[in-house]
């Protein structure tokens, strides 16, 4: 789709603005994107999720609106914080093997939430020349200077320095441009930040013009950056807590090094908090891990939870929540294999090969209503602002509610559509939904409708310390006791498995099993 006629549609919210801006691209038809990365010292935790979710959602949105999209993500492979945890598990431990340790298993965990691939993905070790480069050009402009090998860019030479700076955060505040570390006196302001650290005994340096050392924190995003986007384009985005000094001492070495750089649309996440409303982080240690998750519920369950929010909110993590979350993408892949089930019966076994269908069908006015009003929430709501919330809690409920409507009239033989209309009705219904949920990253890429069911209900019995021998015992037990008219002792037992988060349903003489949502206390 050519930029012209998307741009008036799609509006993002500007951090450098504070307010919500029509997206132009710099170059019609294509984007531009640079994201944050992780710092791999460790497993990735779900405010890291919160973030590329979000911005995974606004790429595959950037796509589905015709953009040819370069997303840059980068990995920060050597920092303090990577080879401080090297020294602690001990003198054999490389700070670079152990950056790349934890950045592979960062690609696993965002495979597992289907984020898709970035176009490139560079790790500051393999781009110390781009990285000297430019500051090279910022001392030689007048805004670095050099003290024993450290190289600190310095603040008051850049007049505009601050412009993200919100809810009364000072210029004092920036230490160092560290995220932890000892003010150095030697610096003329204390808000100058590094550029170049001089080595250290022990720990892992490169060659420069300055001497020997590394990397600041902050260059290696502008450098990554110019080098993969040039120094003028058009998204660059990362969590809330980078504002500053992170994002702030980019664009001042950006602009010292090329006065022409520039960064249309700056764009932040919310935060993750625990249940006391307390930002979950690695220092605190107060966060779960991406796979302290994923372990006892799918990631699409994760992925699912994180998409309620709107992506600058806040958002509370609670067990509550998940279990919610999880249970909704378990409806949404009952119904879709429910509907891929009842497509392929023999009631319809004429129709999937009657290549005239469309010609003497149409789909019901209920369900072409429905398909409208779904694609239309999709565009409408990710154009506002990436707005998932909506999408997820109304459209989305309103198609699968009446594919399962359609469904249950095939049960029970009362079709109120002739056998065209209701098997076109619900071929155009899915279609739509896996459409959607594509979008949303929330359509599984590599596993069956009845696989990803699977893997819900195996995560449910972990929960649940129960075994499927376990539940089909429990089952026995109860249509024993209702045979015997114990009915006390059949409630109890179905309460039972309820309270562990195992729903027991009575279909005809059959009974099957299905995950739930444990009740809170009192209920």
């Amino acid at each position: 789709m050519a930029e012209e006629s998307v741009a008036m549609e799609l509006k993002l919210y500007n951090t450098m603005t504070k307010q919500k801006e029509v997206f132009k691209s710099k170059e019609p038809g294509k984007v531009r994107m640079y994201v944050c990365g992780v710092t791999p010292y460790t497993s990735s935790h779900i405010g890291h999720a919160r973030a590329y979710v979000a911005f995974d959602v606004l790429y595959r949105y950037l796509k589905y609106l015709g953009y040819d999209v370069v997303y840059v993500r980068n990995f920060t492979d050597i920092d303090d914080k990577i080879i401080n945890e090297a020294k602690k598990l001990g003198e054999n431990h490389d700070p670079i093997a152990l950056s790349s340790q934890f950045s592979k298993e960062f690609l696993k965990d965002m495979d597992d939430l289907q984020v898709l691939p970035p176009t490139h993905q560079p790790r500051v070790t393999e781009h110390m020349e781009q990285i000297k480069d430019m500051i090279a050009n910022i001392i030689s402009n007048g805004y670095g200077y050099t003290i024993d090998g450290d190289v600190y860019f310095s603040v008051d030479s850049f007049p505009e320095y601050g412009r993200l700076l919100s809810g009364g955060r000072k210029l004092e505040d920036n230490r160092a441009g560290a995220r932890k570390g000892e003010v150095d006196l030697r610096k003329r302001n204390t808000a100058d930040f590094a550029l170049w650290k001089s080595a250290k005994p022990g720990e892992p340096y490169w060659d420069s013009p300055w001497g020997p050392g590394r990397p600041g924190w902050h260059i290696e995003c502008s450098a990554m950056s110019a080098h993969y986007l040039t120094h003028s384009f058009d998204i660059h985005g990362g969590g809330m807590d980078l504002k500053f000094p992170h994002h702030e001492n980019e664009i001042a070495q950006s602009c010292a090094a090329c006065p022409e750089s520039n960064v249309s649309y700056w764009m932040h996440n919310g935060f993750v908090k625990d249940r006391d409303g307390e930002k979950m982080s690695k220092s605190l240690g107060n966060f779960f891990t991406i796979r302290d998750v994923t372990r006892l519920y799918h990631p699409l369950a994760l992925r699912y939870f994180l998409l309620g929010t709107h992506y600058r909110s806040d958002v509370n993590y609670s067990i509550s929540q998940i279990e919610i979350a999880s249970d909704s993408v378990f409806y949404i892949y009952q119904t879709l294999h429910d509907t891929e089930e009842a497509l392929l019966s023999s009631v319809f076994q004429q129709l999937r090969t009657d290549e005239t269908i469309r010609d003497v069908a149409r789909v019901s006015p209920e369900a072409e209503k429905c398909i409208k009003k779904l694609r239309n929430e999709l565009e409408t709501k990710l154009a506002d602002d990436l707005h998932t919330p909506t999408i997820l809690n109304a459209a989305l409920q309103e198609a699968l509610g009446l594919m399962n409507n359609y469904m249950n009239m095939l049960k029970k033989r009362q079709m109120q559509q002739r056998q065209e209309q209701l098997f076109l009705s619900l071929t155009e219904l899915e279609r739509e939904v896996k459409a959607v949920l594509d979008v949303l990253g929330l359509l599984a890429a590599r596993s069956t409708y009845a696989e990803v069911l699977q893997q819900i209900k195996e995560r449910a019995l972990k929960r649940a310390e129960l075994t499927e021998e376990d539940i089909s015992r429990a089952i026995e037990e109860r249509a024993l006791a209702r045979k015997n008219k114990e009915f006390a002792q059949s409630d109890q037992i179905r309460s039972d498995l309820v309270a562990k988060g195992i729903a027991l349903m009575d279909i005809g003489r059959e009974t099957v099993w299905r995950p739930c949502v444990r009740p809170g206390p009192g209920q």
